[in-house]
């Protein structure tokens, strides 16, 4: 739908904003990497879904989200966390998507 296809486009041109400027700042040892996450429930819910939120409008976009649910500030911050530890010392110029599998 032209919704989706419209998130998809976003997520395109953060993927290469990512790679661009991981390609830039690499030699500087700058890692960039960005996170995509699916909708939460909060106070814009209805803005990110483009209609009412109504509990039949939050149960048809949820039903996109193969594992089921909205994310919550958690499980953005631990991807944020995970990206910015030493673990992730190689990985740059990727997105993380973190979206329940939604992009799947």
């Amino acid at each position: 739908d032209v919704e989706r296809s419209r998130g998809l486009g976003d997520v395109y041109k953060r993927q290469v904003m990512s790679k661009t400027m991981a390609a830039e700042l690499g030699p500087d040892n700058i890692r960039v990497n960005c996170v995509n996450p699916v909708v939460g429930a909060t106070a814009l819910l209805s803005e990110f879904m483009g209609v009412p939120d109504t509990p039949e409008n939050r149960q048809k976009f949820m039903a996109t989200i193969p594992l089921g649910r909205f994310s919550t500030p958690q499980d953005v911050a631990n991807a944020c966390l995970y990206l910015a530890s030493d673990e992730a010392a190689f990985i740059t110029g990727t997105c993380l998507e973190v979206d329940g599998g939604r992009c799947v």
